[in-house]
Order: C-alpha cells, then structure tokens, then sequence
C-alpha cells in the first residue's frame, strides 16, 4: 500500500489550510502552519488569486490530505460514492469518514490519522474479534472495534480513551472505555461531519 512518507506540515502549508494533520503538536506553538501560513520555499506574499480550475483541485487536495489518502485509492472512493444512491458528495465523504483508521481517531485512541494508521498496522487492532492490518477498511454498523489485550495495560492509551470519553466523541460512534472499544452506531449523516473541504467542488472537477 502507497503511504506519504514526506514532512505533514508542509502540505498544510502548501494548501493554506491547518488540517491537524500531527495531532497535539498542532496546538502547541511549535506547530509549522502557525510560524509560517504560506506556502514552503515562499515568502507571506506569495499567494495569489486562484483560477477555477484550481480551486477545484485544491479542494481535492485538502481531501486526500486530510484523510490521508492517496490519488488512485481517492479516485476510487469517487467511483463507489457516484454508483451509491443519493448526492455524490455527501457519499464520498461517508466514505472517507468510515475509513477505519478515521474512527480510531475520531474515537480518541489517536492523536492523529497518522498515529491510527500506525496502530492499525502493526496489528494493534482487533475488528469484530478479528485482528486488522489495512486502515482503509471501511467500517459497518454494528461493527465492533477494540485493541489487542496487550495494549489493554498502556496508561498513555488509557488517558487518552479517557479524556475522549469525558469530552464526547461523534455522535454515530459509542465508546466504551472500560473494555477500551468503539461500536459503530450507525453510518454517519451527513450533518455529524464537519471537514475542512467542500465535496461539491471535487464532484464538479470531477464531472469536468
């Protein structure tokens, strides 16, 4: 599977957009996008007025990155959302918010995608009692996710299931902190998902 191994907050930068792409250092002062909001190799004045066309593949930019997915695997997420009934946009971002390494994060078990994505990988994970590896496995409802009994022990997971708890996760999503599991309520709507992208211009580049 094709992975961005390059510096994360270089591409926040080169897309204007602070996407809280390395979790808790995008809120401290040391965080890139802070120092310097424009684009790398740049000065403050470089950005300009952007062409139609632009504009519409910046926001597919903004997409991919965050989520963190990839041009080909992207482009399939499109196709399934256009075959799916209702509004092509709204399905595609479904799509990508039922990305299981998504719900990892959005359950509080990560502070980033990136770090879900590590946890997945290394066989960390546990979907309906079965270990997982790929974190594009789109989830279900009724689906059940936990970690493995090894990383039951972690205090450092522990806090952070804890803190997600007491903040409150998603709406479609129920946490249960004591046996450190996520079940999935249900498939979100559209009005649970707030994203830094507009999915109605990407349909439209796409329609082009």
């Amino acid at each position: 599977m094709a992975v961005y191994h390059g510096p994360s907050c270089r591409k926040c930068r080169a897309l204007g957009l602070k996407l809280f792409l390395k979790g808790e250092r995008c809120v401290t002062q040391k965080c890139a996008f802070e120092k310097a909001p424009y684009p790398p190799g740049k000065d403050k004045t470089s950005r300009r007025k952007l062409k139609s066309y632009t504009e519409h593949l910046l926001e597919k930019q903004k997409a991919k990155t965050y989520y963190g997915v990839l041009e080909r695997q992207f482009r399939r997420y499109f196709k399934n959302a256009k075959q799916m009934p209702g509004q092509t946009g709204e399905n595609l971002v479904k799509i990508l918010e039922c990305r299981l390494d998504n719900v990892i994060y959005k359950s509080g078990f990560a502070s980033s995608r990136k770090q879900a994505r590590q946890l997945i990988s290394h066989g960390n994970i546990l979907l309906n009692g079965r270990k997982v590896t790929i974190p594009s496995l789109i989830v279900s409802k009724n689906d059940i996710i936990s970690v493995k009994e090894k990383l039951k022990s972690s205090q450092e997971l522990k806090d952070k299931i804890d803190y997600a708890y007491k903040s409150g996760i998603v709406p479609w999503l129920s946490l249960d902190p004591n046996n450190m599991s996520i079940k999935v309520l249900d498939i979100p709507s559209i009005e649970d998902i707030r994203v830094p992208f507009k999915a109605d211009t990407i349909v439209e580049l796409y329609s082009r």
